[in-house]
C-alpha cells in the first residue's frame, strides 16, 4: 500500500549501513555508533523543519532507518534559521554548537547526495536562510522585494 502512494520513486541509493559508513568517514567519527548518533539526531532535527511534499519525497530517498528518524518528528510551527537549527540541535543533544555544526555538516552532506539537486533546491527554497551551507552548498542571497 505504501508503494502505491509514490510508485515512481526508486529505492534509496544506499543502505543505512552504507550511509553510516559514509557519515563516519565524512565526519571522521571514531566509531559507527557515534556516526549513528549523529545521523539520528540531525535527521530528527531536520524532521522538525521540513513539511509537505518535500518531507515525503526526502523520506522516500533515505534508507528506512533514516527516514523513520526524519518522519518521527512533528514539524515545528516556526521554522528555525540555519544557525537556529544548529543551536537547537546543540541544546537538545547537550553538545556545543561547534559539535552540532560538525554533526550537521557530516550528515546533511550525505543527505544532499541522496536527495538530488532538484529536490534539494525545493527543500532549501522552503526553509529559512542558512540551510544551504549546512547541506554543503553556497548560500545564495534571496532577492528582496520592494514594499
Amino acid at each position: 500500500m505504501h508503494d502505491q502512494l509514490l510508485p515512481n520513486l526508486a529505492q534509496p541509493a544506499m543502505t543505512f549501513e552504507q550511509m553510516l559508513e559514509r557519515v563516519r568517514y565524512e565526519g571522521a567519527y571514531p566509531t559507527r555508533e557515534r556516526a549513528d548518533e549523529a545521523v539520528r539526531n540531525v535527521l530528527a532535527a531536520l524532521g522538525r523543519q521540513i513539511v509537505g511534499d518535500e518531507r515525503v519525497e526526502l523520506a522516500h530517498r533515505l534508507p528506512v532507518e533514516a527516514a523513520l528518524a526524519l518522519t518521527a518528528q512533528i514539524p515545528d510551527n516556526e521554522p528555525l534559521t540555519g544557525w537556529g537549527f544548529v543551536k537547537d540541535l546543540a541544546t537538545r543533544t547537550g553538545t556545543s554548537p561547534a559539535v552540532a555544526r560538525w554533526d550537521t555538516g557530516a550528515v546533511l552532506n550525505i543527505v544532499a547526495r541522496l536527495t538530488g539537486p532538484e529536490l534539494l533546491d525545493r527543500i532549501l527554497h522552503r526553509l529559512p536562510d542558512g540551510y544551504a551551507l549546512l547541506f554543503g552548498r553556497a548560500e545564495l542571497r534571496r532577492p528582496q522585494h520592494a514594499a
